[in-house]
């Protein structure tokens, strides 16, 4: 029995899609009414979104369609392969730099190594620091691997 092949980088790609709609799933179920977890985004965006939820609902949708597009777009052999492929490098980019960048201030903040003026919020900060934003960075990171796997093998 023949084994099927998987592409190079496939499972990278699936990996971030799954970290991807995960992130998607949470802001789904928020936009839905949900509360667990809420208060890991801090007061200040509950309140920002203070009768506007069902938006979140639009925010996971477009999460999901950006987690799932990389690896669906690779199952196809890349379409317009230049545009889809620059498009997921820069996703790629925004999701390490952000969840990168956050995942450090925040876990500096609670180090108290940065002491923001007015003190800030310790649920939302703990959340950024050790939930969201590491999701932001592991989903980007995979990307990339799965990015940099999935390249064509340039002639020699």
């Amino acid at each position: 029995m023949a084994q099927a092949r998987t592409r190079p980088g496939s499972g990278w790609l699936w990996t971030a899609a799954a970290l991807g709609a995960l992130h998607a799933a949470v802001s789904v179920y928020w936009g839905l009414g949900g509360r667990v977890l809420r208060e890991t985004i801090g007061q200040q965006m509950l309140q920002a979104f203070a009768g506007l939820e069902g938006l979140l609902v639009l925010v996971g949708a477009a999460k999901l369609a950006a987690a799932m597009a990389p690896a669906a777009l690779d199952a196809a052999g890349w379409p317009l392969r230049r545009l889809t492929r620059s498009a997921a490098w820069a996703g790629a980019a925004a999701l390490v730099l952000w969840g990168g960048a956050n995942t450090v201030v925040g876990n500096l903040v609670l180090a108290e190594v940065i002491v923001p003026d007015g003190g800030h919020d310790r649920p939302a900060m703990i959340g950024h620091a050790w939930l969201w934003d590491p999701l932001f960075l592991a989903w980007g990171g995979c990307l990339i691997v799965g990015l940099l796997r999935s390249r064509r093998a340039r002639a020699r």
